[in-house]
C-alpha cells in the first residue's frame, strides 16, 4: 500500500511541477508518468541497497531512459520529460539541513550531510549523462545498419 501512495503523490507531485514550468499541455501526464516512475525506482531501490546515493542513480537513470523513450516515441525533446522527471530526486532537504547545521555551527554534521547532497547531485548528473550517451551509441548504432 506504501508503494501506492508513493507512486500516486509522486504522479500528482509532477503534474503541478509540468504545470508550472510550462509542460506542453499534451505531455503533462506523459512526464508525470516518467517521474512518478523515477520515484518508486528510488523508493525500491534504497529500501534493497539501504543507499540514497544508489538509490537516487538508479532512479536518475530510469528517467533518463524513459525520457528518451518518451522522446522518441511521442516526438519531442527529451529534456520535456527528463526535467520535470528529476524534480522528485533534488536532494533539496539536504541542502537546507546543510545549511542548518552551518548556522547552528555544527560543522561535522554539516559536513555530513553536505557531502550526501554532493554525491546525491553527482549521482542524477552522471545517471541522466549515462543513459543519455546508452540512448544516442544505441540511435547511432541502428543507423548504420
Amino acid at each position: 500500500m506504501t508503494i501506492v501512495k508513493q507512486l500516486l503523490f509522486s504522479f500528482l507531485s509532477i503534474i503541478g511541477f509540468s504545470i508550472l514550468y510550462g509542460t506542453p499541455r499534451n505531455s503533462i501526464l506523459k512526464t508525470s508518468l516518467v517521474g512518478a516512475m523515477g520515484w518508486i525506482s528510488l523508493y525500491i531501490s534504497s529500501l534493497f541497497f539501504d543507499s540514497k546515493i544508489l538509490g537516487t542513480f538508479l532512479a536518475a537513470v530510469t528517467v533518463g531512459i524513459l525520457g528518451e523513450l518518451f522522446a522518441r516515441y511521442y516526438k519531442k525533446p527529451a529534456t520535456v520529460f527528463i526535467i520535470p522527471g528529476i524534480f522528485p530526486l533534488v536532494p533539496g532537504a539536504g541542502m537546507y539541513y546543510t545549511m542548518l547545521a552551518l548556522i547552528e555551527k555544527d560543522f561535522i554534521s554539516a559536513a555530513n550531510k553536505g557531502t550526501e547532497t554532493l554525491f546525491i547531485a553527482a549521482a542524477i548528473s552522471i545517471g541522466i549523462i549515462l543513459s543519455t550517451t546508452l540512448s544516442r551509441s544505441i540511435k547511432r548504432v541502428k543507423s548504420k545498419n
